[in-house]
């Protein structure tokens, strides 16, 4: 097959990995490239296109991330099963289990942590100090309980450029933390009390909807994501997914099953998904992969995010995204809930993000991550024989799995013994072979030491 890409070279234009992933995309959404068609190897294209191989290589690369293309080790790249999704047509098990108990552990593979090294604190204290020199008593006050709506004005921009969300303002709720604004939704859904929930899941997500007495339905997963057919089985009328980087197993799920899940919710009016975008930021390879929601046409995504990963813990500023329908509901029922965050927060934030800085900050913590998780990867090649490693190019963990049988328990039992912390990846109580490392919150001699000691605790 000849792909007949005309690419612009002008100064100012797109680069050119974008210009050769936006014709191939467009060609797929199109139909004009069928399902299951060969394409050129990249050293073929790259020859045609008189390109550099890395570029086009980047081109595949995201198209297959996102589902456009599949990759056959040993056979090439083939167009992916998106056809029919598009509409061309038209052209209860508890977390019971224990980790082990250390008095202290000497490196801890956290996936919750940040690089607090990298954050610009006399950048954030000079903006809080500039806010308090302008004796605004206003910022002392209650303010809106959505939040104040230039800071929420700002981060539906934000979210418009870089996550490719269709989100006004007054569709936004600011809280101080996503368990906050679970439990404003709870009250929102009112009795669309069926929830599922990807198998294995976010802990803390699973709690608070356990702790809402909501009917929990946990789904299979398979390696594009949570599986449809075992949703439409559950009979669940939400469900909640990290499409861009689940957690804990790393997996990015393509736009095919976006597009299934999409249609899952459309085939039912009250049924709606809950898109958590934990940490959508970070991704090493490729651009950033647009949010569910960005592809809802039909007003059934509540999107969900945070700045705890991309700014810090303590920030405590998350946000919600409501479907017309459940923001009618929100504003005629709960709107007596006052803001969570204080006004002095919000201001900070806001500034912070329309002069530039929140931007430079996640420019440095893209590079300081990516070098973080290429050393950690380099550490853990003697580990390829005994353990498969997923979670790859994106967030701040990666995942490793027993080849020969060993318990995440046993794992993690082991490394707790020589004082060192890693998690195990399902906290429902079922039997898996795999542990989480994480390695936002490491330098490199730590994370250098910690796999040393985790190659004698694991016999490599």
């Amino acid at each position: 097959m000849d792909l007949m890409i005309q690419l612009d070279t002008k100064r100012g234009s797109a680069h050119l990995y974008e210009q050769i992933y936006d014709y191939i995309k467009n060609e797929i959404k199109g139909g004009r490239l069928p399902r299951g068609e060969k394409f050129p190897s990249t050293r073929i294209l790259a020859q045609n296109l008189q390109v550099s191989r890395t570029t086009v290589d980047l081109a595949y690369g995201q198209l297959v991330s996102e589902g456009y293309l599949e990759a056959k080790p040993g056979s090439g790249y083939y167009v992916g099963n998106v056809r029919e999704l598009y509409g061309f047509d038209e052209l209860n098990r508890q977390p019971t289990r224990q980790r082990p108990t250390v008095e202290k552990y000497e490196i801890d593979f956290s996936t919750a942590a940040v690089d607090m090294e990298q954050f610009p604190f006399s950048t954030w204290r000079k903006i809080n100090r500039s806010l308090l020199s302008q004796d605004n008593s206003s910022l002392f006050s209650l303010g809106d309980p959505q939040g104040d709506y230039s800071l929420r004005e700002t981060i539906a921009g934000y979210l418009h450029g870089s996550r490719g969300a269709h989100i006004s303002p007054e569709q936004l709720v600011v809280g101080a933390g996503n368990e906050y604004l679970l439990l404003l939704l709870e009250k929102i859904l009112r009795d669309r009390r069926h929830i599922a929930l990807e198998s294995p899941t976010y802990q803390k997500a699973f709690l608070s909807f356990q702790s809402f007495g909501f009917q929990i339905s946990t789904v299979p997963m398979d390696r594009q994501g949570m599986r449809i057919d075992e949703l439409e089985k559950s009979g669940a009328r939400i469900a909640y997914v990290m499409p861009s980087h689940q957690y804990p197993t790393g997996i990015v799920m393509p736009i095919g099953r976006r597009q299934e899940l999409l249609s899952w919710a459309n085939r039912g009016q009250d049924r709606y998904i809950i898109e958590d975008d934990h940490d959508s930021e970070f991704r090493y390879k490729g651009k950033p992969i647009p949010c569910l929601q960005s592809i809802d046409s039909e007003g059934k995504v509540i999107y969900i995010g945070t700045f705890s990963k991309a700014i810090a813990p303590a920030i405590r500023v998350s946000f919600l995204a409501l479907p017309r329908p459940l923001l009618k509901i929100y504003q005629e029922n709960y709107r007596f809930f006052s803001s969570t965050v204080p006004r002095m927060d919000q201001s900070t934030l806001r500034q912070f993000m329309v002069e530039g800085h929140f931007e430079r900050h996640l420019n440095r913590m893209r590079k300081c991550y990516r070098a973080k998780h290429d050393f950690l990867l380099q550490q853990l090649r003697p580990f390829r024989r005994q353990f498969l490693i997923g979670g790859e190019n994106a967030g701040t963990f990666l995942t490793l799995t027993a080849r020969d049988g060993r318990t995440q328990e046993e794992l993690v039992a082991a490394a707790a013994e020589r004082k060192i912390r890693v998690y195990p990846m399902d906290v429902q109580g079922k039997d898996s072979h795999t542990i989480l490392i994480g390695y936002g919150g490491l330098s490199m001699e730590e994370i250098e030491r910690g796999v040393a000691v985790l190659r004698e605790a694991f016999g490599i």
